[in-house]
């Protein structure tokens, strides 16, 4: 999810931890769990300093990898109680047992949250790399966010105790997300008798949007090719046939860190090659991400006629920023 719905989940895990007699009766262990639980909520985020270094490749190499992983998902809460503990007065074991239960919560709604979504995690690591993305929630769902931030202002205002308010929100979310993974299951099955250019050996994906009524559609076809389209409403649209370049350049641009960490992410990547009186720029682009038809989760490497390096980038970018980059001087930025 997006860093403002962890963030208003953060406050929601504390709000809900009034359910716990101990947090209850103790104002200071309840500041403590709060704090504890916004930390735990942001915590595997913490990659993203990745980004100071200025290398997009690093971060997209990373990003909601280790730090999303299971031991990550005991090692999180446990830092989280040492620093948060003391900070509090807390030294006893059973003060801390309470902020470190808490935290792990929060961690780990973090952690299975984020499952849910398109860019999905690497949360079985260390048994498995493979990216774990389950595309039944967007990044960013508009219920999630505003059912937290209105249960929060109730709970601030004292209108309603946190206790039942937080219990019946949870309630909620548990439904809406059982309720989204029913659709999504049912959309992906119905989605073969919708299309009908189906061909034996499709696979399809089927990604939602922010609204619930709209998804992005990919088909794999068995030459590796896609077809990307929508489903609104029920209907079924295909705009675009995706397919691998087969130039020398491509193969070549392999070989880049840049290229390389964009192809460890996605397994649903296309590239494109446009010659040059200079050379070749090759553009790769993950089908699933898709904005006003185009592809802005990119990578794009310019290269001279011996296929020599002279300029790349990865990262979200429009189509025409990136021809603005590239257009004129294909010199390393």
């Amino acid at each position: 999810m997006d860093t403002a719905t962890h963030f208003v989940m953060g406050l929601g895990l504390a709000g809900l931890s009034s359910v716990d007699p101990a947090v209850a009766s103790e104002p200071r262990l309840a500041a403590a769990v709060l704090v504890a639980t916004v930390l735990a909520s942001q915590a595997p985020d913490a990659d993203t300093a990745l980004r100071l270094k200025k290398n997009n490749a690093l971060y997209i190499r990373n990003h909601r990898g280790i730090t999303h992983s299971l031991p990550f998902l005991l090692l999180w809460p446990l830092l989280i109680t040492v620093v948060i503990g003391p900070l509090f007065g807390f030294f006893g074991l059973d003060p801390l047992s309470h902020i470190a239960l808490w935290s792990f919560i929060g961690v780990a709604v973090h952690v299975f949250s984020d499952l849910f979504n398109t860019y999905g995690t690497q949360a079985a690591r260390p048994f498995t790399e493979k990216w774990i993305a389950w595309n039944i929630i967007h990044i960013f769902d508009p219920f999630i966010f505003a059912s937290h931030a209105a249960a929060i202002i109730l709970w601030i205002t004292g209108l309603v105790p946190p206790a039942p308010l937080f219990i019946a929100l949870y309630a909620g979310i548990v439904a809406y997300y059982v309720w989204r993974t029913l659709v999504h299951a049912r959309v992906t099955r119905n989605i073969r008798q919708r299309d009908v250019h189906h061909e034996n050996g499709d696979r399809y994906q089927v990604i939602p949007t922010i609204s619930p009524s709209r998804w992005n559609v990919v088909k794999c076809k068995p030459d590796g090719s896609y077809n990307i389209g929508f489903l609104t409403n029920g209907r079924l649209e295909w705009f675009k046939h995706a397919v691998c370049s087969a130039h020398p350049a491509v193969e070549h641009s392999k070989a880049h860190p840049d290229i390389q960490a964009f192809l460890y992410f996605t397994s649903y990547a296309v590239a494109e090659v446009e010659e040059l009186p200079s050379g070749y720029i090759v553009r790769w682009g993950d089908v699933r991400y898709l904005h006003r038809k185009q592809f802005p989760f990119v990578a794009v490497l310019a290269m001279d006629h011996t296929f020599h390096p002279l300029g790349s980038y990865v990262g979200w970018l429009s189509s025409e920023k990136l021809d603005e980059r590239f257009a004129v001087d294909p010199s390393p930025q």
